[in-house]
């Protein structure tokens, strides 16, 4: 629109020019060279505009006569670099596809045209192919020679380190990872690589010094800082817990303070108050760790809190957690567990038959078996009990990655992966899996006790143990026939089922049985 006025206002100011001129008509002379020329203005004006006009086209051929060689140059220039540039883009498009043939082609082509020295991205994409044909020490070669250049430097980096994860060769990932963080400490991957390295190796100082630095950048958000923080505090305080107890302390409340649900957390803070004489404060923090999340680990903590208390005064502090969680199963089994312990058999009944109740579990029975041991030694009764933990579902555990482990780690033991265990129950083994669960020795007959409890029996294998093992809840007890004359041998099966039970477990991946808590 504003063209169009303003073509308008131009014709519009032409016109009024030459209807001025028209209304004052006048003459121009003109004497060179003896010869004299008398003209209109108006005709004068009209022949010196075409007169400029025609200096100006004759100025503009005569440049670009004079650039016609260098235009030419430059298109041959263009074409060449607008194929280079559509060949790497089709490269890189089909590297990402996985189509290595196709990928290198386009890498010749696109160097063909472009050359490596003026565009970094054929390295890269020379770089990837060979990663796609399996090449990897001419991609760790393309990798090296992008390094060297400041604008592909943090991409060659990256490639270097996941090279080096490849191999399985952590120090150089570690490496290439702090050097990255250093030249961009805003990456995600360097920063994060970097503090899951110094987790892994203990360096908890370091890694909360990059924590922090990637939190004041904001490359992680708040409640994830304060987890992860608190994570690296409890492995610290852990770490500390013999050397030096009190700053164990100091990490450990701290920890409590980020992360109440933490419950490591809140068991190192307490042990390192017990070594340190201060039963009250740790006895305080184990009793608000148990009111948030009621775990076997704090009960175990507070009921042994101080090693030269007598029996009464443990069956005490566990009446205390069961008054603080009343009705819930862990409340039951660490007073049942603390009235074993004083052979309080009616008590640790009560309180081990409650906790079936409120949630039928391995432990739960395996308690049992051990009271009905403990109290009656009828060996029936405690196969009995036996059988049913076979079936009944099983108890958490801590996991990490699919592992199982004993004991809470900050970090994961298979990927390395910071606050990876979690209390849950790991997945059940395939029903079919299971075999005998009751074997006895070569030549007697033995016994196999199914998911009702009946007996059925059987040809016993051709090997047989006396010693107890779980498999996926299963527990296999070596005992005689009924007709054997000797019912030792049964007692001996059943009380090394018990020290099985009873033992620490070792760590071992989640399809393997975990060890159930009596």
């Amino acid at each position: 629109m504003l063209r169009i006025l303003s073509f308008f206002l131009l014709v519009l100011v032409g016109a009024l020019v030459f209807s001025w001129l028209a209304d004052n008509p006048g003459t121009v002379s003109l004497n060179w060279l003896g010869n004299e020329v008398q003209t209109s203005v108006t005709v004068f004006i009209i022949v010196l505009a075409l007169f400029v006009l025609a200096v100006l086209l004759a100025v503009w051929l005569i440049g670009l006569l004079f650039k016609t060689p260098g235009s030419v140059g430059s298109w041959w220039s263009g074409r060449k670099r607008d194929r280079g540039y559509a060949a790497l883009s089709q490269g890189i498009i089909a590297a990402g596809a996985g189509d290595a043939v196709l990928a290198r082609r386009m890498a010749k082509r696109s160097e063909k045209f472009l050359g490596a020295r003026r565009e970094p991205l054929v390295r890269f994409l020379d770089a990837q192919t060979a990663m796609i044909e399996g090449d990897h020490a001419r991609a760790r070669s393309a990798f090296e020679q992008m390094e060297r250049d400041p604008e592909t430097r943090l991409l060659a980096l990256r490639g270097l380190y996941l090279e080096a994860e490849r191999t399985g060769d952590s120090t150089a990932a570690r490496y290439y990872a702090e050097r990255a963080a250093r030249v961009a400490p805003q990456l995600p991957w360097a920063g994060g690589a970097v503090l899951e390295a110094k987790s892994v190796e203990g360096d908890y100082e370091g890694a909360l010094a990059i924590l922090e630095a990637r939190r004041e950048a904001r490359l992680i958000d708040r409640n994830e800082s304060k987890r992860m923080r608190a994570v690296l505090l409890t492995g610290k305080a852990m770490d500390l817990a013999e050397k030096d107890p009190a700053a164990a302390k100091t990490a450990a409340v701290e920890a409590t303070k980020l992360a109440p649900d933490l419950v490591p957390a809140a068991i190192a803070a307490a042990r390192a108050m017990f070594r340190l004489g201060d039963l009250r404060g740790g006895s305080k923090i184990l009793e608000t760790a148990w009111t948030n999340s009621a775990h076997p680990e704090i009960a175990d903590t507070y009921v042994n809190a101080r090693p030269g208390d007598s029996v009464a005064d443990r069956i005490k502090r566990a009446e205390r957690l069961r008054d603080l969680k009343p009705g819930n199963v862990e409340s039951h089994m660490a007073l049942a567990h603390a009235a074993l312990d004083a052979r309080d058999f009616a008590l640790a009944r009560r309180q081990a038959l409650a906790a079936v109740a409120a949630e039928p579990r391995q432990s739960g029975y395996l308690l049992l078996a051990d009271i009905e041991e403990e109290e009656t030694g009828q060996i029936g009764r405690v196969r009995e009990w036996l059988a049913r933990a076979i079936r009944a579902p099983r108890d958490p555990v801590w996991m990490a990655d699919g592992y199982v482990a004993e004991h809470w780690a900050p970090v994961s033991p298979v990927t390395g992966r910071l606050d990876a265990f979690q209390w849950k129950v790991p997945p059940e083994r395939p029903s079919g899996a299971l075999g005998p669960v009751i074997e006895n020795a070569p030549g007697d007959e033995a016994k196999t006790v199914g998911g009702g409890g009946a007996i059925a029996h059987e040809a016993a294998p051709a090997a047989g143990t006396g010693a107890a093992a779980g498999t996926n809840g299963a527990a296999k007890v070596a005992v005689p026939a009924p007709d054997a004359p000797d019912a030792k041998a049964g007692k001996s099966a059943v009380e090394a089922t018990a020290a099985t039970r009873t033992g620490a477990a070792a760590s071992v991946p989640a399809g393997e049985p975990a060890p159930a808590r009596a």
